[in-house]
Order: structure tokens, then C-alpha cells, then sequence
């Protein structure tokens, strides 16, 4: 052999040295990997169902406690004062404001002589405490005869005073609010008044009165031309608890009213507490909606009370809207409010006699129990200064 066959030999002999270990490279690599099994997770057969494991408590994860999800937000329910304490704490606070009359009147009679200049300061004092011409007439006369008859000491005469300012004031009227209804029935009492005079709320404050009768209340907000109105009453049912029947804003209020009444007969409500638009006396139409609004409420159930509500503090001012709601809806009941403020303490005096209707209520600050019954005795008394 040649050496350069020996050479060609040898060449062919490493090529095929070299292809075949490439080949076994290239299956190898093509070969599939087997699994790579976690090391915690079981080895499962064919005749072995998977199981399931709890999972770990999160509250133990780094040592970070679980988010809790916040209840939500609940309204607290007021629970209202009751009338015995009212009445004590807004006699206290009346005699503040109005003392000064009966203090005034007192002074003047108890003076040595009582000429006619005296009785003359005495009439001047009760008509710019808005009693009245006419009242301020007979008070005097009453006084002026007794105290010629029975003289007597300062202690009679204040005796005398108190008496006839309570006779003048009218202790006989039934005050009593109309608030039950006929054939277990809802009472309905329907509240109106200009805007402006607390109507609204008077309305819940008289609702928290009555709820703290334990009494079942439903509240119907028929103001619809004042969409603050609404939320307001909105606002004093919450805190109470106390159901309120809305309409549309602009709707029609008899038909908000009527709603009212209606849920409250099925809901076994004691009283429908019905506030209705702020009136202005000279607008015709607007009033006589008010009277469309008492019609259509008593096809559903009689209206048992009709509360005026009247600013304490337009004084004289204040009778002709009073004249006006009496003739449209046959007022039966009287809320002054804001008797603490600049008012004159005889405009109670002076509405009752231009309506022939009782004072009920009388609101003497902005707190949302500052409404009571009117006691004749202890607002003769709270005149006089006594806040005991």
C-alpha cells in the first residue's frame, strides 16, 4: 500500500469517527426531559383520587393580619325629651325673654298712687307688647275695677295681675292636640304656613315630641315646590326614625299628601304628620291648591288637626296671614315659634283673639327639642319672671 492510500484511509476512517459522534449528540439532545416533580407534591396513581388540602391561615402569612371589612355605617336613633322637661327648661328660658312685661306691668300697679298716667303707661306697655288694642281695653278695665274694690298689698296685686293675664291668655281653651284618628284610623294633621316661619321644622320637631309619646308617626313631605324642604324632612325622620313619603320635585302635593295618609292607615301609623307648601297670602291660586290639598287627604282618612304656624316675631304683622289660612282650611290650632327672640310675649294674646283658635305649641329656640305645649299658667308666670 502507497502511503498515499494509507493516507486516504485514515482520513475516511476520522470522518466517520466524527459523524457518528455527532449523531449521538444530536439524539441525545432530542431525547424528551422526564418531569421535574415539586418535592412536596404527592405522587398520585391511576387508582388514587386527588385530595385537597386546607389552605393556610392568612392571617399567619409573614406575620401580617388579615384586612377585616368595615361594617357599615349605621344611623343612631335619637331618643327625644320628653314634655316634662321641655316645659320645665322652656318656662326657665321664656322667663328670660319676657319677664320684663309682667315685671313691667307689676312696677306700674304697685306703685303708691296709680294716677291716670299710670293706667295710661299701663296700656301703652300692653300694646307695644303686641296684646292688642282691644284686649289691652278690657285688661285694663278688669284691673282697674278690682284693684279699686280690693286695694290691698304688692303681693295682691301681683294676686290680681296673674289672675286676669291668665284669664286674658284663656285658661279654659281646650289646647289638646288632634292627634288620633276615628276606627283605629291614622290622626292627620296637616301644617301650614308662610315659608319662612319654621314650618318644616316645627314638623319634625313635633314629630320628635310625639315619638317620644311612643307614639307611631309617619311624616308626608308635600312641600314639592322646595326640594330643600324634602331633604330637610328627610332629615328630621332619620334621626328618629321615622318614615317619610317624598314625591317629585315640582310634583303635585295633594297627591304626595294623599300617598301619605295612605301608607300610614296600612302601616298602623298613630299619626300622619303632613307639611304642606309655604303659602304667601296674596297668591289666590297657591291657596286654593292648599284647600285642594286638605279635600284629597280626606278621601283617604279626616283631618284631625290643622296647625297654623306663626312667626312670634312679625308681631301684628302676622294677622293677616292668620286670617287668610284660617279662611281656607279652618285652622284648629296655633305654633308660635321663635317666642324667644325679638317677639312680643302678648301676640299670643292677640292671635288667639283675631282666630277664635288655641295656641298649641310654642317653639322658644333652635335646639330639636325646643317645641312644647302652651301652659297658660306657666307663660302667665314666665311674665311675671318666676321660673319656678
Amino acid at each position: 500500500m502507497t502511503v498515499l492510500a494509507l493516507i486516504i484511509v485514515l482520513a475516511v476512517v476520522a470522518v466517520l469517527v466524527v459523524g457518528g459522534g455527532v449523531g449521538l449528540l444530536v439524539r441525545s439532545r432530542r431525547r424528551p426531559k422526564p418531569p421535574v416533580q415539586a418535592p412536596d407534591a404527592p405522587v398520585l396513581t391511576a387508582d388514587e383520587p386527588p385530595t385537597t388540602t386546607e389552605p393556610e391561615d392568612p392571617g399567619t402569612l409573614d406575620g401580617v393580619p388579615p384586612e377585616v371589612e368595615s361594617p357599615a355605617p349605621t344611623t343612631t336613633i335619637e331618643r327625644p325629651e320628653g314634655t316634662e322637661s321641655r316645659l320645665v327648661r322652656l318656662r326657665r328660658r321664656l322667663a328670660g325673654s319676657q319677664g320684663g312685661l309682667g315685671r313691667g306691668l307689676l312696677a306700674l300697679l304697685s306703685r303708691d298712687r296709680v294716677d291716670e298716667d299710670t293706667w295710661e303707661e299701663i296700656e301703652d306697655t300692653l300694646i307695644t307688647a303686641d296684646v292688642g288694642v282691644g284686649p289691652t281695653q278690657e285688661l285694663v278695665a278688669r284691673l282697674r275695677e278690682r284693684l279699686r274694690v280690693e286695694g290691698g298689698s304688692t303681693a295682691s296685686v301681683a294676686d290680681v295681675l296673674r289672675e286676669e293675664l291668665t284669664t286674658l291668655v284663656g285658661r279654659d281653651a281646650d289646647r289638646s292636640l288632634g292627634t288620633t284618628g276615628a276606627d283605629g284610623g291614622p290622626g292627620v294633621v296637616l301644617v301650614v304656613g308662610v315659608n319662612g316661619t319654621g314650618k318644616t321644622t316645627t314638623v319634625g320637631k313635633l314629630a320628635r315630641m310625639l315619638v317620644a309619646e311612643d307614639r307611631r308617626v309617619l311624616l308626608g313631605a308635600a312641600d314639592t315646590f322646595r326640594a330643600a324642604a324634602t331633604e330637610q324632612l328627610s332629615t328630621w325622620g332619620e334621626r328618629v326614625g321615622v318614615e317619610v313619603v317624598t314625591g317629585p320635585e315640582g310634583g303635585d302635593p295633594a297627591s304626595v299628601a294623599f300617598d301619605a295618609v295612605r301608607r300610614g292607615a296600612e302601616d298602623g301609623a298613630d299619626v300622619v304628620l303632613v307639611d304642606t307648601a309655604g303659602r304667601l297670602q296674596n297668591k289666590a291660586g297657591l291657596m286654593d291648591e292648599l284647600g285642594k290639598v286638605k279635600r284629597v287627604v280626606e278621601k283617604q282618612a279626616p283631618v284631625t288637626e290643622v296647625l297654623l304656624v306663626l312667626d312670634a316675631t312679625t308681631g301684628q304683622n302676622g294677622m293677616t296671614q292668620a286670617r287668610v289660612f284660617a279662611e281656607v282650611v279652618d285652622v284648629t290650632g296655633i305654633v308660635l315659634t321663635k317666642l324667644d327672640g325679638s317677639a312680643k310675649g302678648g301676640i299670643v294674646v292677640a292671635v288667639q283673639r283675631e282666630l277664635g283658635v288655641p295656641v298649641k305649641l310654642v317653639g322658644l329656640g333652635e335646639g330639636p327639642d325646643d317645641l312644647a305645649p302652651f301652659d297658660p299658667d306657666g307663660f302667665v308666670a314666665a311674665l311675671l319672671g318666676e321660673t319656678d
